[in-house]
């Protein structure tokens, strides 16, 4: 996917970037491709790849957001999709987290050509930063980030009572059936299940959006030791 199928597909999602954003999304993607020479940040290294898996990926997001949301992204990488979403949407407030020092440090560098007031990079566990951070938020998210039981515990109490934990996955069958039982442990109740497919190459992508529906229990989330060890389960 060049730039200007990028620029077509993205307005049938009714994403109509500006030139700017436009702009800003051809730095990100020139600084990636430069820094992953030496740093080894995302497998996808062409042009074509880093607008569709990365750029158009992200933005499939971009329907759930509002004005004024806080919105966590857990597991961020090289910033998808929180870095992605955070260029479009200035009037959201950001934090990226990673507990990869070297991909937050690259984050840094970028935004210091984006200037992004909007986002702040946290490099942390997520569990730790969660812990110091309940009920903050109003929209949690992560790509392609561990089983959806795991990730779960990580995010829900992060969210405000009636926020939205929004993983974006790709195959899910199982992860989604073995989840039913943590997502009510964890007061998250799933609302939507959005599946669909990646333009081009026809990839599944699948978007759940859970709601925060009532209050987690103190005691989540717990070392990331024992979530691994012992997911929430019967």
């Amino acid at each position: 996917m060049n730039k200007e199928l990028f620029y077509e597909y993205l307005k049938k999602l009714n994403i109509n970037l500006t030139s700017k954003e436009l702009e800003q999304l051809e730095i990100y993607k020139n600084i990636l491709i430069e820094y992953n020479l030496h740093t080894n940040l995302t497998a996808i290294k062409d042009e074509e790849g880093i607008y569709l898996k990365h750029f158009y990926d992200s933005l499939t997001l971009q329907k759930y957001l509002s004005p004024h949301n806080k919105i966590l992204d857990i597991g961020t990488g090289a910033g998808f999709p929180g870095m992605v979403l955070a260029i479009i949407n200035p009037h959201c407030q950001f934090t990226l987290l990673d507990s990869n020092h070297k991909k937050i440090k690259f984050l840094e560098y970028l935004n210091s050509f984006l200037q992004l007031s909007n986002v702040e990079f946290i490099n942390d566990r997520a569990e730790v930063y969660v812990k110091n951070n309940l009920e903050k938020f109003d929209i949690v998210t992560s790509r392609a980030v561990a089983d959806l039981r795991i990730i779960a515990e990580l995010s829900i109490p992060a969210l405000k009572i009636n926020g939205l934990f929004i993983p974006l996955k790709s195959h899910i069958e199982e992860e989604y059936n073995n989840s039913f039982h943590t997502l009510k442990i964890l007061g998250g109740e799933l609302i939507k299940k959005e599946e669909f497919t990646l333009p081009i190459e026809n990839s599944k992508r699948t978007i759940l959006v859970i709601k925060h529906s009532q209050k987690t229990s103190s005691l989540y989330p717990r070392s990331y030791d024992k979530i691994l060890k012992k997911p929430l389960k019967k």
